[in-house]
């Protein structure tokens, strides 16, 4: 198993919150059953997945894929109303389970921490029978973690992991990752890539599709504005015989987190297997934080915390 990453798919989901309306364009079942094959092959086993993305859609398609395997790790997520709801998480989580055609999560996350410690209650009862291995929380800020924490050792558990948005352009994880991993909690980064502005094959001129999410969350004025920060990415993938759309990635690794990548086509995991066998150096790290510094940018989620 490929450790150093997880694969994303949110863009694999159809309907509301599914890939069309976040990122303007749909993908063909069979392209993403390549995908999936060629992953695996290359040894990315580790797949992460939410209730909310496509709404239960990318669950399904998930679930088929993995459907008679027993050596990958899922993970996916409750998504918690602003006010609590007795049994809505239970509910979730079963049907979850339902949709990916499995009896226990490897990696179950609260998905937002509205409510969080009435939402963690309900999941002791599920960690305790084994339905979930592991918990984890996601777009919280330092004091939900240690209140996590608190609670769970209160139950004689442990909070496993904690998933926030940490990239280039949203470099204020710092804190909470070196927190994470001096505690022993894995810190899983999503959107590294931000939705693809960081990918290299965007730009003003090459924009996001009108009408999508991304399109709203980085318009073609931001696109101008990291033209320096892209350029530098490729001057350093060129040097390491990579992908430009790597360097991110490489990055965020290089911070403490392990990132969470979505891949859409088989070459994707190709170019990402390739990548991961690339460190790179104290000075190119530098270089990178101080371009995204330049840049202004801060990329931030209707859905996060500060």
């Amino acid at each position: 198993m490929n450790n150093d990453v997880m694969i994303g798919t949110w863009a694999w989901g159809s309907g509301y919150n599914g890939s069309k309306m976040i990122f303007g364009k749909g993908y063909d079942e069979e392209a993403l059953k390549s995908t999936f094959e060629m992953a695996v092959e290359l040894g990315f086993l580790k797949w992460d997945t939410a209730a909310v993305y496509g709404m239960g859609s990318c669950e399904r398609l998930l679930g088929k894929l993995i459907k008679g395997r027993n050596d990958i790790l899922i993970s996916t997520k409750y998504f918690p109303n602003k006010k609590f709801k007795s049994g809505a998480l239970e509910k979730s989580f079963a049907e979850s389970m339902e949709r990916l055609g499995v009896k226990y999560a490897d990696l179950f996350w609260i998905h937002k921490p509205n409510n969080l410690v009435d939402n963690l209650n309900e999941t002791v009862p599920l960690m305790k029978d084994g339905r979930i291995r592991y918990i984890g929380i996601s777009n919280v800020s330092l004091n939900d973690i240690k209140t996590a924490e608190s609670f769970l050792d209160k139950q004689g558990l442990k909070l496993s992991a904690v998933q926030n948005h940490f990239s280039l352009l949203r470099n204020n994880q710092q804190p909470i990752i070196d927190y994470c991993n001096k505690k022993g909690i894995t810190y899983y980064a999503y959107m590294v890539l931000e939705q693809g502005a960081l990918a290299g094959r965007y730009s003003a001129e090459n924009h996001f599709p009108t009408f999508s999410m991304r399109n709203l969350a980085f318009p073609k004025s931001k696109f101008k504005k990291i033209e320096g920060l892209l350029g530098m990415m490729k001057e350093i993938a060129d040097k390491h015989g990579i992908d430009r759309s790597q360097i991110p990635i490489l990055w965020s690794i290089a911070k403490g987190a392990v990132p969470i990548v979505g891949i859409t086509k088989p070459s994707y995991a190709k170019k990402l297997s390739e990548a991961l066998k690339v460190n790179l150096t104290d000075e190119e790290i530098d270089i990178l934080t101080e371009e995204a510094r330049r840049t202004g940018i801060r990329q931030q989620g209707s859905w996060e915390p500060q």
